[in-house]
């Protein structure tokens, strides 16, 4: 009895390919890379054509120089970062009626400028500490309008409060590295 070769059992792979890249496929479509969002700036519109020179009132600037080594001058004057906030919201309201602050919200124009060696967490710091005074303005004024907090309200009572308190931030072109002290 002539006994014959038997292979040894195995398990047809050829297909594993084929699955390896559909599972890689299936997996590239469907996940979801999260992408910084960034700073939301409306930009305005592109014109070839040189700007109306505007004729401000020195006491509607807010003037906030970042040089580079970070230090913060608001309006000529030092400033710690800590308090640029508070002393950013009195400018705008101006409760006392003051007359070297805004004469109305309305009127207050927030002006940002840096070094180019300003390093960019202080960059984003300032702006963030300038835009938290305006969310606190118009969360005040929801509060006290509508009894509601600014977030609650409908587009069409956020649009009123921004009418009244708008959020004008004017960032000038950096200066050359170490030109801001």
């Amino acid at each position: 009895m002539a006994r014959g070769k038997r292979g040894l059992p195995e398990v047809n792979a050829s297909s594993m390919a084929d699955i390896a890249f559909l599972l890689l496929i299936f997996f590239l479509v469907t996940t979801q890379i999260d992408a910084d969002k960034g700073i939301k700036v409306k930009l305005p519109p592109w014109s070839d054509e040189e700007p109306d020179p505007l004729k401000l009132k020195t006491r509607n600037v807010y003037s906030v120089l970042v040089n580079a080594d970070n230090e913060l001058l608001v309006r000529g004057e030092a400033m710690d970062p800590a308090e640029l906030k508070d002393n950013t919201k009195e400018f705008i309201m101006n409760p006392q009626k003051l007359e070297n602050l805004s004469e109305s919200p309305s009127q207050a124009i927030i002006s940002l400028k840096n070094d180019r060696g300003t390093e960019y967490e202080t960059y984003i710091m300032v702006y963030n500490e300038l835009k938290a005074a305006y969310n606190e303005l118009w969360e005040d004024e929801a509060q006290a309008a509508y009894s509601r907090e600014y977030e609650d309200l409908d587009i069409s009572l956020r649009k009123k409060i921004r009418e009244k308190i708008p959020l004008v931030i004017s960032e000038a072109e950096p200066t050359e590295f170490g030109e801001v002290k």
